[in-house]
């Protein structure tokens, strides 16, 4: 078999000194495209997704479904699910000519693997897992293939210890540990648990559980001593950040004061956010619910590392404290990210409506100035034609004068009472359109006192969450 390089063995990676960088195994992520785009980011080792090794070798159709890689795909490691030792031998040696080792998953703990006898079940079968290990040694000719094996931890650490040893004696090449029980989900890791088998076993020690960011491998090489690192990689809140970067920026933007609440109108009403209005309620929907499922996160993550028990334990090592110190740091950042992220998405929704409805009372109001100018108008016209028809009176003579002044008169008059009639009827317009303005006014007093009133229960939440945590 030709390694990662040349006749070496992977081997020679955990000799050189160095803390390596591990990509582990995770269901529907580690496929090749994925495992390609981490090499980039100077990942020593990918393992490829847990695969059960029966399904794997009953059927061509799930061999090319699910193990693909290429030549530029090396140092690989293929993790496979199995009860038996042979059929774990048996799919080693398939894919032997395209990886550098095998490793067995005893870490599992989800029902229906646990059901089925693969995973985490088998940390409580020392001999069965030892006479895996051996199988495959014996059976696949390289010998500088690998043959390791995941675990998480037994409450009674002395049997994981005996699991330990009894693999290493089987020639396994190197052990995986999850810190966790099986029955333990998102508690924290127990670092202890890793050193603790670290310093058992002669073979190289994985320490994996809770290595989100880079800087957690280096605390946890100084916890632990372990000869490398599983990390499972996330840029959520780096994009939750730089999101809350962006509403800081667009509110800012809205609030200029030299520009307008028309021309920021005429600017939505552009073809491209006409276009983009039909998907905004579905976005402004979908976003609040990802922040609000971050947010309630970055509350769990708080309240885990917060446990009053778990800081007098931590206090026992203290280097396990700083780390533990450090993780809930990173969780009140993440909390306070998370909940501004939410607030200002929901300002931004309300300041953008709130300067639609200004532009619009703007219009209304315009509207009114001109109708009442032109009011203005009509009476300066119809006094100058009163003034021009008194100083006929005035002037006229007789009592054929005095008959065609009465008769301007009475026409002027009429004229008068149809030109107040319609000055009536717009003067009730006005009035029933400055009445739904004040509504409209008083609706959003309203509203933007409801929005203040949430500020201050979503401060007083975090303030409360700070206090607590100190």
């Amino acid at each position: 078999m030709k390694t990662f390089n040349g006749n070496n063995s992977i081997m020679d990676m955990f000799e050189k000194g160095k803390v390596l960088k591990i990509c582990a195994p995770m269901v529907r992520y580690s496929k090749l495209a994925f495992r390609t785009l981490v090499r980039k980011y100077s990942c020593d080792i990918c393992f490829t997704p847990m695969i059960v090794a029966a399904d794997f070798m009953r059927s061509v159709k799930a061999r090319d479904s699910e193990f693909t890689t290429n030549d530029c795909d090396r140092p690989l490691i293929v993790q496979f699910a199995a009860h038996d030792a042979q059929t774990l031998a048996d799919a080693a040696c398939v894919v032997a000519p395209f990886s550098d080792g095998v490793d067995l998953n005893c870490g599992c703990p989800q029902r229906w693997a646990m059901s089925a006898g693969y995973g985490a079940c088998l940390i409580n079968k020392p001999e069965l897992v030892k006479d895996m290990v051996r199988h495959v040694r014996n059976q696949v000719d390289n010998p500088n293939y690998t043959a390791s094996i995941k675990i998480r931890i037994h409450k009674d650490m002395k049997r994981t210890v005996d699991l330990c040893q009894k693999a290493e004696s089987a020639g396994v090449s190197w052990i995986t540990v999850h810190g966790r029980t099986t029955e333990e989900r998102h508690q924290p890791v127990h670092y202890d648990a890793i050193k603790t088998i670290k310093d058992s076993v002669s073979v190289p020690v994985i320490a994996n559980g809770d290595i989100k960011y880079l800087r957690d491998v280096e605390s946890t090489h100084q916890l632990t001593g372990v000869d490398g690192r599983k990390r499972n990689m996330t840029l959520q809140w780096t994009a939750v950040a730089l999101f809350l970067y962006v509403e800081i920026g667009i509110l800012v933007i809205l609030c200029l004061p030299f520009i307008s609440a028309k021309r920021w109108q005429s600017i939505f009403q552009l073809r491209i956010w006409s276009f983009m209005a039909r998907f905004w309620n579905k976005v402004f929907l979908t976003m609040i619910i990802v922040l609000i499922v971050l947010f309630l996160d970055a509350v769990r993550e708080v309240r885990k590392y917060s446990v009053k028990e778990l800081g007098r334990d931590a206090k026992l090592q203290p280097n396990m404290f700083d780390h533990l110190h450090m993780k809930l740091f990173r969780a009140q950042r993440n909390l306070y990210i998370s909940g501004f992220a939410v607030f200002l998405w929901l300002v931004m929704k309300r300041v953008i409506t709130l300067i639609n409805q200004l532009a619009s009372v703007s219009g209304s109001t315009a509207a009114l100035q001109a109708q009442a100018e032109n009011a203005n108008q009509a009476v300066k016209k119809y006094m100058d034609d009163n003034n021009q028809l008194k100083k006929a009176l005035m002037e006229g003579k007789g009592d054929k004068a005095t008959a065609e002044g009465m008769e301007l008169l009475r026409k002027e008059v009429e004229k008068l009472k149809e030109e107040l009639e319609t000055t009536g009827d717009a003067l009730k317009k006005s009035q029933s359109e400055a009445d739904v303005m004040k509504k409209q006014t008083e609706g959003l007093a309203r509203e933007y006192d409801r929005l203040l009133k949430e500020h201050q229960e979503l401060q007083n939440l975090q303030d409360s969450g700070s206090k607590k945590d100190d």
